[in-house]
């Protein structure tokens, strides 16, 4: 693989470490700023608005700008928004900060994706992706803990200050190490963009993925409450845990790659769904005790990302063939999906767990994924049509 591909890989490490990190640090910025826990939790969702909204639009608008170009000068907002992040007085301020950085985050995986898939020949392109995005799977377990210490420990400031520090590390490693020269489709007219908004084919597989996301984020969101509350472990030990978890979801995620390589992406995703629904309802019994809560943790942060590749590889493939000016809008919109599925999961856990119980969130995430499952054979069944009943 690409050496190039290394500063992908960090950069997504930055960029989904200030994303997530944000949820251990809720209640200690509520109190330095003055604001209510509901206020600071608008830090979540308002950045992940930034990401749905500047994922597609942004995307769109820079499709006629070199992508290496594009690539340094999303790191660049990144660090700048982390910085003013740092040097937030006061809430409003704050809030701007992660507004602009998450219009950054956005548009950094529909672009990364594009870049990470040009760098390698046909046969690699899920492995490519599923290399990138383990910086954010490794993230969102290993940099989220790590983070939520350092602002614990010398203030929630200096963790938007490290972040920023690695994201001049992926600055300049992206300088160096992308080439100039990367695949650019032609420039979309407005029409061409919007074709991708509306074509049936896309937005079934963006279906896919936030459905598929929902479920998964309905039951993780409240996986450290059951590993503690349930199956009875310390605090101190489910941070161990959640480590090991990480170790699990980036190793499946490389294996997700390998696997929509070789048997290509609705296949992979057959496997990876249908086993990411039956991890759910085991873990629905397992989590009453500690040893089978533990092997069933393991399972699932395999299957938990793993299609990743499959999905991003997926979509870019039905926007070649059906909106082949369009593949960096479609490639970034499949991204917002991502993102409303983790938002949407993680309000119907909330919701869950209020009305019937902790332990209702992995059976009912289950069943949401085997919609996600009905959703893969739907659309497998249409690739298999001639063109013209398409």
């Amino acid at each position: 693989m690409p050496i190039a591909l290394l500063a992908l890989t960090l950069s997504a490490f930055a960029i989904g470490t200030t994303e997530f990190v944000i949820v251990g640090l809720v209640p200690t910025i509520a109190q330095d700023l003055g604001v209510t826990l509901p206020s600071a939790g608008l830090l979540v969702s308002l950045y992940a608005l930034g990401v749905a909204v500047g994922a597609p639009i942004l995307t769109a608008l820079t499709g006629r700008w070199n992508r290496k170009w594009v690539l340094l000068s999303l790191m660049s907002l990144f660090i700048i928004g982390n910085v003013l992040a740092w040097m937030a007085p006061n809430y409003v301020s704050l809030m701007t900060a992660r507004i602009l950085t998450g219009l950054a985050h956005g548009v950094f995986f529909s672009i990364g994706s594009t870049i990470a898939t040009s760098l390698v020949s046909k046969d690699k392109e899920g492995s490519a992706i599923a290399i990138m995005f383990t910086g954010l799977t490794v993230a969102l377990v290993t940099g989220v803990p790590l983070g939520t210490f350092i602002g614990q420990t010398f203030g929630w400031r200096a963790t938007f200050l490290i972040v920023a520090a690695l994201g001049i590390v992926a600055l300049i490693g992206s300088a160096l190490l992308v080439p100039r020269n990367l695949k650019k489709s032609a420039p979309a007219t407005l029409r061409q963009q919007l074709e991708v908004i509306t074509h049936p084919r896309l937005l079934l597989v963006y279906a896919m993925t936030a459905v598929g996301y929902g479920g998964t984020f309905t039951a993780f969101t409240y996986l450290t409450p059951i590993l503690e509350d349930v199956s009875g472990f310390a605090p101190g030990m489910v941070s161990l845990l959640l480590l090991v978890y990480g170790i699990s979801v980036a190793t499946g995620n490389i294996w997700g790659g390998k696997l929509a390589d070789r048997l290509g992406p609705t296949s992979a995703l057959y496997i990876i769904f249908g086993g990411l629904a039956a991890i759910l309802f085991v873990l629905t019994f397992a989590a009453y005790n500690p040893i089978t809560a533990i092997i069933t943790l393991l399972v699932w942060g395999a299957f938990a990302f793993g299609n990743v590749p499959g999905l991003q590889v997926y979509v870019v493939q039905l926007a070649e063939r059906y909106t082949p000016h369009s593949v960096d809008v479609a490639s970034g919109l499949n991204i917002a999906a991502f993102n409303i599925g983790i938002a949407g999961g993680a309000w119907l856990g909330g919701l869950v767990v209020e009305d019937m119980g902790l332990m209702s969130t992995p059976w009912i995430g289950g069943v949401i994924v085997l919609t996600a499952l009905l959703l893969t054979w739907f659309s497998s069944t249409l690739d298999n049509r001639k063109p013209a009943t398409v």
